[in-house]
């Protein structure tokens, strides 16, 4: 018996020890009050402010350095040293410009220390009136047929545009591409530069080009350009053609010659 509870004692003494040597669970940083990411919400010029808190469960100090990415965050000091088994709580402030736009904005601040980074989301409302607003720019067609274009956000909402072409010529309609969706997004204030293919321009041809582009909320944009077709081949087929006409109007009117000649004798 005695035996045994020396075994018991030596094992609940091992035990203990190993629990003591047990490494402390790492540093975190987190939003105050548990929550998994900050939400600030203000108009246009104003300032929010809120605090990130740092726990160190280790028995050393921990020095943590704090970044903003993705918006204009200001902490109270950037570099925190928090003594161990210790919270720090570190006030910062969001700036929103008067420039920034109505809607939702997103960002984040980072927390290094000892080698590993924590990322806490950040998410920003700007309140306001919201506006959609798309254009069409730049629109022109190559010699190969190919339309290039540039498309801007002038709004203060991300846009998902969506594009229809449409092309006519001398004898009518020469390229109708109803209204299909374009695979990009743009953010305020953002252009994109797109090329669209036309495969089987026609050879000959004066040709003006409409192109709509729409997003939602927004008013349809619009834009036309004028170009001309003469490659080579359609040059050379629609000599041809125009021979063949010429060479049957000829043969017709040869023909009315002779008959009243015939009719005068």
């Amino acid at each position: 018996m005695r035996a045994a509870r020396s075994g018991l004692g030596a094992a609940a003494v091992a035990l203990l020890g190993a629990v003591a040597a047990a490494p402390a669970p790492g540093w975190t940083a987190a939003p105050a009050a548990g929550r998994p990411y900050v939400y600030l919400e203000g108009a246009p010029g104003s300032v929010l402010q809120d605090t990130l808190s740092v726990t160190n469960p280790g028995a050393k100090p921990l020095t943590v350095r704090l970044t903003g990415h993705g918006a204009p965050v200001a902490f109270a000091a950037r570099t925190v040293t928090v003594p161990a088994r210790t919270r720090a709580d570190v006030p910062f402030a969001v700036t929103v410009t008067a420039e920034t736009p109505p809607g939702e904005h997103r960002g984040e601040i980072r927390a290094g220390a000892a080698g590993r980074e924590t990322v806490v989301p950040l998410h920003l409302r700007v309140s306001g009136p919201r506006l959609a607003a798309l254009t069409v720019e730049e629109l022109r067609v190559d010699p190969s047929g190919t339309l290039h274009y540039t498309l801007v956000n002038r709004g203060n909402t991300v846009l998902a545009p969506r594009l229809a072409v449409r092309a006519e010529g001398v004898l009518g309609t020469v390229l109708d591409r109803p209204e299909r969706p374009l695979p990009l997004t743009l953010r305020p204030g953002e252009r994109a530069t797109r090329s669209e293919p036309w495969p089987d321009p026609p050879a000959l041809d004066s040709v003006t080009v409409h192109l709509t582009a729409s997003a939602a909320g927004a008013t349809p944009a619009l834009a036309r350009t004028d170009t001309a077709f003469a490659s080579t081949a359609g040059v050379g087929a629609a000599a041809a053609a125009l021979l063949a006409v010429a060479g049957a109007v000829t043969y017709a009117l040869r023909g009315r010659i002779r008959s009243r000649i015939r009719r005068q004798r």
